[in-house]
């Protein structure tokens, strides 16, 4: 394709792609004899916090159209000193880019492939082969005894996956109709200086489970695995020319798919010659699974539901480290406060149980929508139908004799309205646990519709530009039949601090933000780091000319923007890990750069749609990277 951008100015935006710095070494844990340079005595480490950046403006156009860092982490010592260490970006690849298969060969980044593992071509690109614009969930981790041709330092793993494509070549909307891929990509770790270098990228099967369906955010299992997503699971009471379409790509044929197959939780086990072997696992609900969280127990499994008429949901195991067969769970708001975002007091309706083995056989036998329940989308005048909310919308169901398993795992949205459930959620997206302190925290990324109008027992007040929750977690629980809870780590309570909340803004300002570029505006992505005491925010927001990243300080409360991503894009790939081989990482993407909202880019679009267009692939390519700029310390 071409780009209208002259050689002057791709210099000009060539300078973002200079040489990595290094990540942060040790954790706190291993840094307590750390020496500061300027003492002559021993010093240990007390605390880190971060340092923020100002909001790029058009007076520094290249900034706003690139992945920017300004910021620098404080070093806080016993002595009283202190230290800064500066923060910048180092992107493993460009999606589109070709990259090193492990085999002497490349292979395209991002890449979109069929059931039987062949690429899926672009007609309207000439047959270039589709490839994704939004890479999304990434998992950093490693595999005892892992051993990789070309690694010469500490072979380390991450998995990436895409959660779609936003345009064709032709520029028609190409969301939710291709298979979502997941790769494991090979990294060899300079053990002197931490630097990750790609060595290998290896596109995971993902045939054994019929394909994945929009993957969106992701977590690391305390067992190391990678656990994905399927969002905004296709209604199989009406599937849609989006699925259809879906179908007709992955399989040839758009009636050989069945809705029922979407909606799950996969997970992805890096093998140690750097390959990826994908189960999926259809016992914790079908619903919206946007970033799960697993507790300590390793058993307890915290989940937003990223849907209008959302529910947060928990499932808990039967065994450790076996997400196999468990109990799902939904909760019941009871609500202590309206003002603002407000706040809840939160009980759990038990849903069912049940081993994956079992649903997915249902799927298997063909269980259609009507075998599980009358659904009806207008009034049919009979007392024996219950009405519920239905993603934005309202339905009519009946649940069909002896279903309601099937109904709690596979029409999971709609038996949970059923059975009580809060569901007037909007927008639940990440989870992530804050161990040491008992909390959890979701992020609401917008605060509207059906929680504020009124039409769910969550009515509060806003902002439209959204918060994140704290959940206190505790043992001894019952759930609303009277039966115990088997986990110690059950939500009972969400709030937002105060430093967590978005604010709106009477009319935008000078860039066209619409929420205040100061505050975390539309919260998506989310991880903690217990070694940093630090909670990690990333945006997807419709009220920032340009997405951030955010470090909230759990314990002074001070929120520091950190990383800026290109105009249009989304904040993603997040992920914080305290420790691999001694170096600490904060892992980032983006998604879609130059994805234009009007009103909302109209006073910068002119000026960095080229920016945009020269640095990623005429908007067709985006970034899988993480933080670097730490010096070692340890």
């Amino acid at each position: 394709m071409t780009q209208s951008v002259d050689s002057n100015r791709r210099r000009l935006l060539g300078f973002m792609a200079g040489a990595p710095l290094l990540p942060l070494a040790g954790g706190l844990a291993g840094l307590g004899a750390s020496r500061s340079a300027a003492a002559a005595t021993e010093a240990t480490l007390d605390s880190v916090s971060f340092l923020p950046m100002a909001a790029p403006s058009l007076s520094n156009p290249v900034a706003m159209a690139t992945t920017t860092i300004g910021s620098a982490m404080q070093l806080h010592m016993s002595d009283g000193s202190s230290r800064q260490v500066k923060l910048a970006y180092h992107p493993f690849f460009i999606t589109g880019d070709r990259v090193p298969d492990g085999q002497g060969g490349t292979v395209v980044a991002g890449g979109y492939y069929d059931i039987d593992n062949r690429p899926i071509l672009d007609p309207s690109a000439g047959n270039r082969q589709f490839f994704s614009d939004c890479p999304d969930g990434t998992s950093l981790l490693t595999v005892d005894n892992a051993r990789v041709d070309g690694v010469y330092g500490n072979p380390v793993f991450a998995v990436v996956q895409f959660e779609y494509t936003t345009r064709d070549g032709a520029g028609e909307s190409m969301y939710g109709r291709l298979p979502s891929p997941i790769a494991v990509l090979t990294l060899d770790q300079n053990p002197e200086t931490g630097e990750l270098t790609l060595v290998k990228y290896h596109n995971v099967d993902t045939s054994p489970v019929g394909g994945l369906w929009i993957t969106c955010g992701a977590s690391l299992s305390p067992w190391g695995t990678h656990l994905s997503s399927e969002e905004y699971e296709p209604d199989a009471a009406a599937p849609d020319d989006e699925f259809k379409s879906y179908c007709r790509n992955l399989f040839g044929d758009e009636n050989s798919g069945t809705p029922y197959n979407y909606g799950h939780l996969p997970e992805v086990t890096v093998n140690p010659d750097g390959t990826g072997t994908l189960v999926k696992h259809y016992n914790l609900g079908r619903l919206s699974h946007e970033l799960i969280q697993v507790m300590p127990d390793e058993r307890t499994v915290l989940m937003g539901d990223d849907a209008t008429n959302g529910g947060l949901f928990m499932f808990v195991a039967d065994k450790p480290r076996d997400l196999s067969s468990g109990t799902l769970y939904v909760g019941k708001w009871t609500q202590v406060s309206g003002k603002g975002p407000g706040a809840g007091n939160i009980g759990w309706i038990r849903l069912g149980h049940a081993d994956s083995a079992e649903i997915k056989k249902l799927i298997d036998d063909g269980i259609q929508a009507s075998d599980i329940m009358d659904i009806r989308t207008e009034d049919p005048k009979d007392d024996s139908f219950t009405r519920i909310p239905y993603s934005g919308k309202i339905n009519w169901v009946k649940l069909q004799p002896g279903m309601e398993k099937a109904a709690a795992f596979l029409e999971t949205h709609r038996y949970a309205a059923l059975v009580g459930a809060s569901m007037g959620f909007t927008k639940m997206e990440g989870t992530t646990v804050n161990a040491a302190d008992k909390k959890a925290y979701s992020a609401m990324s917008y605060i509207y519709k059906t929680m504020t109008d009124g039409s769910s027992e969550i009515h509060v007040e806003g902002p439209n530009a959204g918060a994140v929750y704290e959940h206190t977690l505790r043992g001894g629980q019952k759930d609303s039949g009277g039966q115990p809870i088997d986990s110690e780590w059950v939500s009972v309570h969400m709030a937002p601090p105060a430093n967590l909340v978005g604010e709106d803004l009477a009319s935008p300002d000078a860039l066209g933000n619409t929420a205040h570029a100061d505050r975390i505006a539309n919260p998506d992505n989310i991880k903690f780091s217990e070694e940093l005491r630090t909670l990690f925010i990333g945006e997807d927001s419709g009220n920032h000319v340009n997405n951030f990243l955010w470090a909230y300080n759990v314990d002074s409360g001070k929120l520091a923007r950190i990383l800026s991503c290109p105009a249009g894009a989304e904040s993603t790939g997040l992920q914080a890990v305290d420790a691999i081989n001694g170096w600490t990482y904060i892992m980032s993407n983006f998604q879609h750069p130059g994805d234009w909202e009007s009103p909302l880019h109209d006073k910068v679009r002119e000026t960095l749609d080229p920016y945009v267009r020269a640095n990623y692939k005429d908007r067709y390519g985006a970034a899988v990277g993480y933080i670097t700029g730490m010096p070692k310390l340890g």
